[in-house]
């Protein structure tokens, strides 16, 4: 029976990324801690330190929210465009019967 994989939320890999540049255990102290891989420990932690500044950045995590929101309007309204232009034509090919 093949092993379905965990997903671990945002909060524990902040925890576990936290303790490792922490530095009061060694990664693999950590690791068994935690029940994950040190590999696994060592990406979190590099991802941690890598996107720490965009948090101090202007408008921070927030302003990446609201540019998100802002293109997922524009995804929305993408869709709604093509599905009316979709039901146009299925209308069109009905009528003409091509």
């Amino acid at each position: 029976m093949a092993n379905k994989r965990r997903t671990l939320q945002p909060e524990f890999k902040a925890k576990a990324a936290l303790a490792a540049i922490r530095g009061d255990k060694t990664i693999s102290e950590i690791a068994k801690d935690f029940a994950i891989h040190p590999v696994q420990i060592t990406q979190w932690k590099s991802q941690l330190l890598s996107n720490a500044a965009s948090l101090f950045a202007k408008g921070g995590a927030n302003h990446d929210h609201e540019e998100q929101k802002k293109k997922e309007e524009q995804y929305l309204l993408e869709i709604g465009n093509l599905h009316t232009q979709l039901e146009w034509l299925k209308k069109k090919v009905q009528l003409y019967g091509i």
